[in-house]
């Protein structure tokens, strides 16, 4: 059998475990002879720690080369030993171990001062302060060798067949054979010494890097509905460590983060460490390894074959090979889709619109399109979240009726799922399914017309934004043509956040009514973009309504967050967080309408929709990317002009109701207030 000149090799039959090898009898005999020898070397080395320390380096080997010569010798002596049996053996093998520990000491002693000079004399004194361990209790090491064993085919088992969803983490997911594994087997039994241990240390880094990617799909599916992109998601990993550090301090975030990059590196070290071990296991015995393998990859192939499965499951499994095609094809289309959607932006059906042409019908008009954050079908739908919700539409419905407000509503389709909001708003907005990173920075850089710059390219409005989310510069703004935006620090706001939410949202509607909408010097009607932010998971706390006529600087809210529930209590709970956020969007709903009764004149048009749904945690597996649009008026010219909507009645649509793409209502909306069609590219 192949033998290291770096350290001594198991003294034990390849086919012999280490707890079943027998003593020799220690007795004046011939027999004695190979039975000291073997007790020698199995007390000196094991197979596991042998390899863990074996290849300490090239420049030792010629220091250690007799001794590997002596545990060749060993290991047939080890081979007669074992056919001795009885109480003798096993006494007398006590009694040669003994003797085996002493005499082992001065020959490990010298070869680790030959190797000091040449590998560096620190790690070779560990080395051999190691074997003397070893040598002195060998019940023990023989433990430490078969815990590492099973730890390291565990951890390269477990990568091979770790699924990419949590809902897939189930026992029969992991009693499957991979065909990966045979054929690195394969590959490994193939090649000589140091490109063995290299290519096996560079598989298990693959390894590691492909249960990150897989632990990433499983985060992203979570939130976002959709696996991660290896192209356009990393930047999203910055955005994720501002939401904890929002949520949850920073100091949690930066030790959130901290943590993670150093379990990477761990889990990637781990998993090199777990690869080559095996690897060299099985170049101990080549010809057993080799068996093993064409066994296996026999049993792969009439699994495959014959469908055998187990538990649902198939037992022939490829899962790695597909996730690395899958992740391939990915980014394929994603690099074919930035050429393929360049196109689009350039087609513009109201791109040469003329002024005078684009949305006539609602000249005069004080136009206010608002978006609140995760309000999805879930929310109208969830047996859980709809009791809430839907008396509050109803309740809200009412109100404004009595105020003379009348509402329609139907369902969009949004391009985004669990978050990236903007996505959602460029999407209806711009008229283009705006649904990755990239497909944004292509239209924010463009000049196709968004139906909020429509409002200005007539310059018949004064064009705003209430942006309270927005706590850094914000280029987007002249894409969306909006003459101010207002931030999270242009409000006056002195009151406490809520969790990720810098302001609730009754103060920020205050605000917009106090710095734009109650302006009486304006000369022009107003459009206004809003964003409301208190429904932003995690939920909690949640503000309550207050006394418009308190709010103030928004310190009135400041014993309100501080008895609110805590981020922490409700994040990992899925029950709770269905609560919770059932009563946010009951909270932004009362918000917006109680504003419109208050500060609404017979001028003021409301477009209010959400900008995509709950994580899946809350809007359950498998939920609809549905969200809910109204549109609500006193002017009832403005509500006949989309009768052919066919839209229900009041702010909550019909489970029936007309359900069109996010992306669609743009030139819905522009044909039926009057807009000219002037197509460009």
């Amino acid at each position: 059998m192949p033998v290291s000149t770096s350290t001594p090799s198991s003294p034990l039959p390849d086919s012999t475990d280490p707890e079943e090898a027998p003593a020799a009898p220690a007795a004046p005999t011939a027999q004695a002879e190979p039975a000291e020898e073997a007790a020698r070397t199995a007390n000196t080395a094991d197979p596991g720690p042998a390899e863990a320390t074996g290849e300490a380096g090239e420049a030792a080997g010629d220091a250690v080369e007799p001794a590997g010569d002596a545990d060749v010798a060993a290991g047939d002596a080890g081979e007669a030993a074992v056919e001795i049996s009885g109480d003798a053996a096993e006494a007398v093998g006590e009694a040669a171990a003994e003797t085996a520990g002493d005499a082992a000491e001065p020959a490990e002693d010298d070869a680790a001062e030959g190797a000091t000079d040449a590998a560096g004399g620190a790690g070779v004194v560990a080395e051999a302060r190691w074997w003397r361990w070893r040598s002195r209790h060998p019940r023990a090491a023989r433990v430490v060798w078969w815990t590492v064993t099973v730890l390291a085919f565990g951890l390269v088992l477990g990568a091979l067949l770790l699924p990419n969803r949590i809902a897939g983490l189930e026992v029969n997911r992991f009693t499957r054979l991979p065909g990966e594994a045979i054929i690195g087997a394969a590959l490994l039994l193939a090649l000589p010494r140091r490109p063995r241990t290299v290519v096996a240390a560079l598989g298990g880094v693959l390894l590691g890097a492909l249960t990150v990617l897989n632990v990433l799909d499983m985060e992203f599916t979570e939130y976002l509905g959709r696996d991660f992109d290896l192209v356009l998601d990393w930047g999203l990993l910055d955005d994720a460590q501002s939401y904890v550090a929002d949520s949850m301090g920073r100091a949690t975030a930066v030790g959130a983060a901290v943590g993670l990059v150093l379990l990477v590196v761990l889990l990637s070290a781990l998993m090199a460490l777990a690869a080559v071990r095996i690897s060299d296991l099985m170049a101990r015995d080549t010809r057993r390894a080799t068996r093993a393998t064409l066994i296996a990859a026999t049993a792969w192939v009439t699994c495959s074959v014959v469908g055998l499965q187990i538990a649902g499951m198939p037992v022939a499994s490829h899962r790695s090979a597909d996730t690395l095609v899958k992740k391939a094809r990915q980014v394929r289309q994603t690099i074919k889709d930035e050429a393929t959607f360049g196109k689009e932006v350039r087609h513009d059906t109201f791109g040469a619109t003329p002024a005078d042409q684009l949305v006539p019908d609602l000249r005069g008009k004080d136009m206010i399109f608002t978006f609140i954050e995760s309000y999805g079908r879930s929310a109208i739908e969830d047996p859980v979240m709809a009791p809430g919700v839907d008396k509050t539409l109803g309740a809200s419905t009412q109100a404004l009726a009595k105020a003379g407000f009348h509402a329609k509503s139907g369902w969009l389709t949004s391009a985004t799922y669990g978050g990236s909001s903007w996505l959602g708003h460029s999407t209806t907005l711009s008229g283009l399914w705006v649904d990755n990173q990239q497909r944004y920075r292509s239209v924010m850089a463009s000049d196709h017309l968004s139906l909020t710059k429509a409002f200005r390219k007539t310059g018949a409005w004064d064009t705003v934004g209430v942006m309270p989310g927005i706590q850094k510069g914000w280029p987007e703004a002249k894409y969306y043509g909006l003459d101010k935006v207002y931030n999270a620090f242009e409000m006056g706001y002195q009151g406490p956040k809520f969790s990720w939410s810098t302001m609730p949202d009754q103060y920020a509607l205050e605000a917009f009514q106090r710095l734009e909408h109650g302006r009486t010097d304006r000369d022009k009607p107003l459009m206004s973009e809003i964003i409301l932010t208190s429904s932003h998971q995690p939920w909690a706390p949640i503000p309550k309504m207050v006394d418009w006529d308190s709010l103030g600087d928004g310190s009135v809210f400041e014993g309100i967050e501080k008895d609110g529930k805590k981020a922490s209590d409700v994040i990992a709970d899925g029950t709770a967080s269905k609560e919770e956020y059932g009563k946010s969007i009951q909270y932004s709903v009362t918000a917006l309408t109680q504003w419109l009764e208050r500060y609404g004149t017979d001028d003021t048009v409301l477009v209010v929709l959400g900008d995509h749904q709950p994580i899946a945690r809350v809007s359950g597996d498998n939920a609809s990317r549905d969200v809910p649009i109204s549109l609500v008026a006193k002017d009832p010219k403005v509500l006949d002009k989309i009768a052919g909507w066919n839209w229900t009645d009041g702010l909550k649509p019909a489970h029936n109701a007309p359900v069109w793409k996010m992306s669609a209502f743009r030139d819905k909306f522009l044909t039926a207030y009057g807009s000219t069609p002037h197509p460009t590219g």
